[in-house]
């Protein structure tokens, strides 16, 4: 069956893959699912929720699917236990996967007119929308929803006109906030939201919704082993290792991390990651880069050596930072790439 994409692309679309917004089975984290549902049938449903979880496992998938239950069955105490499954035929799923559903707001990284490439953050222009989508009368009385996917990605003014929002909801209205990392929030944020922490998939759960994607996992059971421990849990990533080459710059990244210096190998990785239409390869580097010493400083930190610990959280946030930086500035990808793979060695050597 060949899929038909409806919804808008965004920042971070893959080739094939649905976006969550039109994704009508929710796979893996049924008990927050029942919990919401729960928690909406007894008009006790907080008017805003931050889902935290590592990339790619279902956030905003889940965010989607609770916009679509709410506007389903507007009179709470009527609606079932269990959040309703989506039919992708209906003009309900169609009008919130395009993005055309009055009620439900989707916000995102927008597209830069002048590049035609998409910022790098969720602008305080985008937060703005917010103000004026709650004013508008509901044309039924139900929800109003606003999901910002993902919120790590606000700039600092975006995080304090969104927190305005938080301070004085209207009625019958609700935030979902997608985190990758609920410490990039604004603490006074946090402290308005209800935290959903959404675990990564099972190993069935993953390999289920994978053999929904072309080309579907690989038959091998040791290369399907190999992908199921890569992936963490994370569809996107496993996507992302299978499609675009992600297991082979893993491996190279890895074994120049964990072997002799190898200037021939740098440059051929830095090469291969950094051509004109290697976006997604440049991404898979620079993700597994910064999860090289974000492990490293999580095994430091649990083995008592603090000093360690925080040098690795130190470099990590300076990764981080030459990350944004060369994405921002449109800096040299391959001579990034060589200086992260430096940093590495110098960090993971100690």
């Amino acid at each position: 069956m060949i899929f038909e994409r409806i919804a808008p692309e965004q920042h971070d679309t893959l080739d094939g893959v649905p976006e969550p917004s039109e994704t009508p089975r929710l796979i893996g984290h049924q008990q927050a699912a029942n919990m919401l549902a729960s928690a909406y049938r007894a008009g006790k449903l907080p008017h805003a929720l931050i889902f935290a979880g590592p990339v790619g496992i279902g956030k905003a998938t889940l965010a989607f699917h609770l916009a679509h239950h709410l506007l389903k069955h507007p009179i709470s105490g009527e609606a079932p236990l269990a959040l309703a499954t989506p039919d992708p035929t209906s003009s309900l799923f169609r009008q919130i996967a395009t993005g055309a559903h009055p009620s439900v707001l989707h916000l995102t990284r927008p597209l830069n007119d002048k590049t035609k490439s998409f910022k790098t953050v969720v602008t305080v222009d985008e937060i703005r929308k917010v103000s004026r989508f709650l004013s508008l009368t509901s044309h039924d009385g139900s929800y109003r929803v606003v999901i910002v996917d993902p919120a790590d990605d606000m700039n600092t003014n975006a995080a304090n006109a969104l927190l305005k929002n938080l301070e004085e909801p209207p009625a019958r209205s609700l935030f979902i906030l997608i985190v990758h990392a609920p410490g990039s929030l604004l603490p006074t944020i946090r402290s308005r939201c209800q935290m959903v922490r959404l675990t990564p998939l099972d190993d069935e759960s993953l390999l289920t919704v994978l053999g929904t994607t072309e080309p579907p996992p690989p038959e091998d059971p040791e290369a399907r082993a190999a992908l199921v421990a890569r992936a963490g849990g994370s569809v996107r990533n496993a996507i992302l290792l299978t499609q675009y080459g992600g297991l082979e710059i893993a491996e190279a990244l890895d074994a120049l991390v964990k072997g002799r210096r190898d200037v021939a190998g740098a440059y051929k990785l830095a090469e291969a990651v950094a051509g004109r239409d290697q976006a997604i390869p440049f991404d898979i580097f620079n993700r597994r880069a910064l999860d090289l010493l974000s492990d490293a400083a999580s095994r430091a930190a649990m083995t008592g050596d603090l000093g360690l610990a925080k040098t690795l959280s130190d470099t990590w946030q300076e990764a981080l930072d030459a990350v944004s930086e060369t994405e921002t500035y449109n800096l040299d990808k391959k001579q990034h790439a060589l200086t992260m793979i430096d940093r590495l060695n110098s960090a993971m050597r100690m």
